[in-house]
């Protein structure tokens, strides 16, 4: 006798009322006189059978869903997010910073404590926010103030324009972003203020930092509290890119820069404790950066262009640092 699960015209018909009808298994299971795990298994089987195709439509006119996969499988990272290459770079940065909105729209819960870092995708994210958003949030700067560029890539502007399109609150760090030696470092970091901001930062939910890569367009330089032959001195210690203006190299370890890191802001190996640390970065040279920061553990969420992620994929060497554990979740062994 034909178990009932297996009854085809049955599968078409609650296949119908399903899909088609908006109605839910409970009322289906009801009306048909069978029992929900019964409805269950018979759309299951459905699905196995092809009777029922599911087709999803890609979103906003891309369809990076294997890509975004394979990353996250090969990296470990939580989510990534593949958006289109742009020609304009100021389209390119708006790509970024609209799925960054979107991600931290879905993600954010009141509550929330959000640092954020300095730069110019970042600075664009509040512009994507849906308006009418209510959130019981605090955003936090990670570093503090970049005064030789303009006021909308300061961290404190961009956590301002932030708290004000999720009806939150902010905290400023008034400080410069980096000061000519250790000891004016430690001293600055013992005022009450400032020191406020930095403990804030052991309690963090969320991160959105962005990463740079030592080269002449980079966004250190431009402040001018880098010049050509920072860079160069920093290139012979084999860094390959900063998160808040700390240098680490390939492998994620900051350990040989840590003499040359005057940043006034949380430090960076603080990010490895936050739940969800985005990394926001497009450009195919930028690739070993984001792989130094994912080995380094400051970001586990990604959101770059399509060529980047092609790029991070072409690397053969990522495993010699990562171990399996768990789940197939791979821990990052640091180097520091």
């Amino acid at each position: 006798m034909k178990k009932v699960v297996d009854d085809e015209r049955l599968m078409v018909k609650i296949c119908e009322m399903y899909y088609n009808q908006d109605i839910n298994q409970k009322l289906i299971a009801k009306e048909l006189g069978l029992s929900r795990p019964t409805v269950s298994r018979i759309l299951q089987n459905a699905k196995e059978r092809g009777i029922v195709k599911i087709i999803i439509d890609p979103i906003f006119g891309n369809n990076y869903v294997d890509l975004e996969k394979k990353l996250e499988s090969r990296y470990g990272l939580k989510e990534v997010f593949i958006v289109d290459m742009k020609q304009d770079s100021r389209d390119q940065k708006d790509e970024l910073a609209k799925a960054t909105a979107n991600y931290l729209e879905r993600l954010i819960k009141d509550d929330t404590i959000i640092g954020v870092s300095m730069g110019s995708s970042i600075g664009q994210i509040y512009r994507f926010i849906s308006k009418g958003t209510s959130k019981r949030v605090t955003f936090i700067p990670l570093i503090g103030g970049i005064g030789h560029l303009g006021m909308e890539l300061h961290s404190n502007t961009i956590v301002e324009a932030l708290a004000k399109a999720f009806g939150g609150v902010s905290y400023l760090l008034h400080a410069p972003a980096r000061v000519s030696g250790i000891k004016i470092k430690e001293e600055l970091m013992k005022e009450p203020d400032i020191k406020r901001i930095i403990k804030m930062g052991d309690g963090l939910d969320v991160a959105v930092v962005g990463i740079g890569v030592p080269n002449r367009g980079s966004a250190i330089m431009s402040t001018g509290y880098y010049d050509e032959k920072d860079m160069e001195t920093m290139r012979k210690k084999n860094v390959v890119g900063d998160v808040c203006m700390q240098f680490f190299d390939i492998n994620g370890s900051t350990e040989a820069f840590e003499s040359d890191n005057c940043v006034i802001g949380v430090d960076i190996k603080k990010l490895r404790r936050v739940p969800h640390s985005i990394g926001v970065a497009s450009g195919s040279e930028k690739a070993r950066a984001i792989q130094g920061a994912i080995k380094g553990g400051f970001i586990n969420v990604l959101v770059t262009d399509v060529e980047c992620g092609k790029k991070l994929l072409e690397f053969d060497d990522v495993f010699e640092h990562v171990e399996k554990i768990g789940f197939g979740t791979p821990e990052i062994k640091r180097a520091d």
